[in-house]
């Protein structure tokens, strides 16, 4: 059975409805994948986590109000689509790049993201963080899987 694909690129996210795959490739970012368990709803959201080799680990307050307002549109916009959903569920997945800051910038967006969600009353699953080569995630709202794997060279 072939499902329409959608693809979602940096900083960007997508909702559908429809019984669809979400993809995207997380190179240095982080994705959302949200939906509701019982309403086959669903989004998906990608966070570029960029790590300068010059710069300190910390993320500006400008980065971080901008990273919330995308996923507060993208939840929002979730709660549209599925004004019943009542079972909403999170998961957080990384790329974390080989960079000397990397790790610190990606702990402090997806705490910061973690904390939101949990503001928000969607029950977080548990994060998917991995450093290494890009990484490409499939996401199937209406069944809640996940699937992730390396990009090929």
């Amino acid at each position: 059975m072939a499902f329409r694909e959608i693809h979602v690129g940096p900083d960007r996210y997508e909702v559908t409805a429809e019984d669809a795959i979400l993809v995207t490739e997380l190179q240095s970012a982080l994705a959302v994948c949200m939906y509701d368990a019982t309403g086959e709803v669903g989004a998906l959201l990608q966070l570029r986590c960029v790590a300068k080799a010059s710069k300190s680990p910390d993320v500006t307050d400008t980065t971080l109000s901008t990273e919330l307002l995308l996923l507060d549109r993208c939840l929002e916009a979730l709660r549209n689509i599925a004004p019943g959903a009542k079972n909403l569920q999170a998961r957080i997945v990384a790329h974390v790049p080989d960079a000397p800051h990397a790790p610190a910038i990606c702990e402090t967006m997806v705490s910061l993201v973690r904390h939101f969600l949990e503001d928000a009353r969607v029950r977080m699953l548990p994060e998917d963080i991995a450093p290494g080569p890009t990484r490409q995630l499939r996401f199937r709202p209406a069944m809640g899987w996940v699937r992730t794997g390396v990009q090929p060279a």
